[in-house]
């Protein structure tokens, strides 16, 4: 007999309960007062579902849960034990820790920008950041908890209860910190690097060193921006740039079933780069100078490999002012923005 959490879980991943229809369509339309989400002109417009239209109640229950232990099993992590602030939301670590020391395969991202998103993890099988905020709830690897229980004990928690119904209408349950928990991160904009300030008209905000970098970086010499370019740094592809012979993650064949897609993972932004390391799928490279180098090589043979990865003739000049620009992209008032913070 399929249970009743599977059977909820399946209707949260569908978006759908059939037999509350009408219900659902009053307790979730837009409640509190809206959130208009700040970001440049060049930006191009977010994606915001229109059933989970940004309001501070809904954002501000998103950032409490976010910084809650109790959506691990043993209550010893939550979101931001692996995405923190100061590393404008990535992990410092290789791959993240789950309950009980249990170590995941994939190096946890930054959350910088996920409202320009429409798929999600780093081989792209999940079509929605509500959808994705499940995945480290139920992985056995990370939180190895049930959204079902997890929730049935926050909503202990009088004071959740009350911003739940003022943000969505109800007390708190999955389909409610599903929707909270993306709103918050929907909000993690960042967009004020001295990088962004010298293409604003700022042109004491980075050094020579910086500027002869990002000449190199959006050059033909090292054709950087074929993969990173546009408002983000990052095109929205998913490449295999010969970082192994033999992949033990496939990456986005996972999804597709496609041999041609073993190891391919989406193209990442290197806004803040510089305060993401370590580097790469599995965080198998510790610093920037040496991604440098990697790509320098051309990487491995793989019949995968991204043609646009190529040897590269670069002096110790070079990479050392490719090092200085990629630093350039660090956006300190993301970093400690209060509003983010627990």
């Amino acid at each position: 007999m399929i249970s009743q959490r599977v059977i909820l879980i399946a209707c949260l991943s569908m978006g759908l309960f059939s037999c509350a229809k009408e219900e659902l369509q009053n307790n979730f339309s837009a409640q509190g007062e809206p959130y208009v989400l700040s970001y440049p002109a060049s930006f191009p417009t977010p994606i915001i579902p229109e059933d989970n239209l940004l309001t501070k109640e809904r954002i501000e229950l998103g950032r409490r849960l976010f910084y809650d232990s109790r959506l691990s099993r043993d209550n010893t992590l939550s979101c931001a034990s692996c995405h923190q602030q100061n590393n404008a939301f990535a992990d410092t670590r290789p791959v993240s820790i789950g309950v009980e020391g249990r170590t995941g395969k994939r190096n946890a991202p930054s959350l910088a920008n996920l409202a320009w998103r429409d798929r999600f993890m780093r081989d792209g099988g999940v079509p929605s950041l509500e959808l994705q905020v499940m995945a480290p709830i139920h992985d056995p690897a990370e939180f190895d908890f049930d959204i079902v229980e997890a929730t049935e004990e926050l909503a202990r928690d009088q004071d959740l209860n009350v911003l739940s119904s003022k943000a969505y209408g109800r007390d708190l349950d999955a389909y409610v910190l599903i929707r909270a928990l993306a709103s918050f991160e929907r909000t993690l904009v960042s967009a004020n690097s001295p990088y962004d300030r010298y293409k604003n008209g700022d042109l004491s905000a980075i050094s020579e060193s910086a500027v002869r970098g990002m000449k190199l970086f959006f050059g033909s010499k090292t054709n950087c921006s074929s993969c990173h370019n546009g408002f983000n740094l990052q095109k929205d592809e998913y490449t295999n740039v010969g970082m192994y012979t033999n992949y033990e993650d496939s990456g986005r064949e996972r999804i597709t079933l496609n041999p041609e897609d073993a190891g391919k993972f989406h193209i990442p932004s290197l806004r803040n780069v510089a305060l993401t390391g370590p580097y790469m799928h599995d965080g198998s490279i510790d610093d920037l100078e040496s991604v440098i180098r990697f790509f320098a090589s051309g990487g491995f043979q793989h019949p995968n490999k991204d043609n646009r990865m190529r040897p590269l003739e670069l002096s110790e000049q070079d990479i050392s002012d490719l090092v200085i620009f990629l630093t350039t992209l660090s956006d300190e008032e993301f970093t400690q923005d209060p509003r983010f913070a627990p």
